[in-house]
């Protein structure tokens, strides 16, 4: 592909066949460098929704359908000796994570990359435009991923995510070795072990100001949450949220009518099972 080309003009590989996705994965396993990113949703669900898989390598990309072949063995690509390249991981590490039960052994993140280069978290639009002069299609900000057939635009979408990445992460490399920084920016390319449910109250806000007992008892119940709803596959808002765990953190109910009293709890959850172990993770 050349800069700026527009991945419509030539026709996207899209594997729909478990056989089909075993003969990609030993193809990739003797590349020394490839790339991927996801396609996902999680507006309904606490684990994300894989929705599409895309893979670059060389001048080719291949995009897998997981709802259509079965991805476990993905899991010997991520375990593989390859250098696996991402912009921005976590996420989509979080979604390898929660579907293959591992993550890249070795991997390199564009945006922490650049991060050590001089920009603060840019987006890939961003650094593909400055590094390499390519533009990417316009992203549709509510497309639906799980759909089928997904459209001719959601595919050049998708695989214009990963198609320049390999290229990219040559140019960074090069750039870190001749400032002396790679070594310090592969330290930051850890890979992630899933959300860890002691550090959940770090996403609420207002918890963070907290200090002494209420500050303890909003850890406590942000990391009940956070188990709660991976128990039952739910957002954690749809759990309880995040005014609720402050509020609760503040007043430290003991019975299950103070716990009904707490604004942001609902009356229904306070004093079944539910309302019972938020008790317990005040106390």
């Amino acid at each position: 592909l050349g800069t700026g080309d527009l991945l419509s003009d030539a026709p996207l590989a899209v594997v729909t066949d478990d056989d089909a996705l075993g003969a990609l994965v030993r193809r990739l396993l003797d590349q020394e460098v490839w790339a991927f990113d996801t396609e996902f949703h999680r507006e309904r669900t606490y684990f994300p929704e894989l929705a599409l898989i895309q893979l670059a390598w060389d001048d080719e990309v291949v995009l897998v359908d997981p709802l259509a072949v079965d991805i476990a063995p993905m899991a010997d690509l991520l375990d593989g000796p390859g250098l696996a390249v991402v912009h921005a991981a976590s996420q989509d590490l979080e979604v390898l994570l929660a579907v293959c039960g591992t993550v890249p052994r070795r991997m390199f993140d564009t945006q922490v990359a650049a991060g050590f280069l001089g920009s603060s978290t840019p987006s890939l639009a961003t650094l593909l435009s400055s590094e390499l002069g390519v533009r990417l299609p316009k992203a549709d900000r509510l497309s639906d991923w799980l759909r089928r057939p997904l459209s001719a635009r959601q595919l050049d979408y998708a695989a214009a995510d990963v198609a320049h990445l390999v290229e990219l992460h040559a140019k960074q490399e090069a750039q870190l070795l001749e400032r002396g920084r790679l070594a310090w920016a592969e330290g930051e390319f850890a890979a992630t072990e899933g959300r860890d449910p002691e550090e959940a109250w770090r996403r609420v806000k207002e918890a963070r100001r907290l200090k002494d007992r209420p500050a303890a008892v909003a850890r406590a119940v942000a990391a009940w949450r956070e188990r709660r709803a991976a128990e039952v596959n739910r957002p954690v808002r749809h759990v309880l949220s995040d005014l609720a765990i402050v509020a609760i953190a503040q007043r430290a109910p003991r019975t299950p009518e103070e716990l009904a009293d707490v604004r942001g709890v609902d009356k229904g959850i306070s004093k079944g099972a539910v309302g019972r172990s938020i008790l317990d993770a005040v106390e």
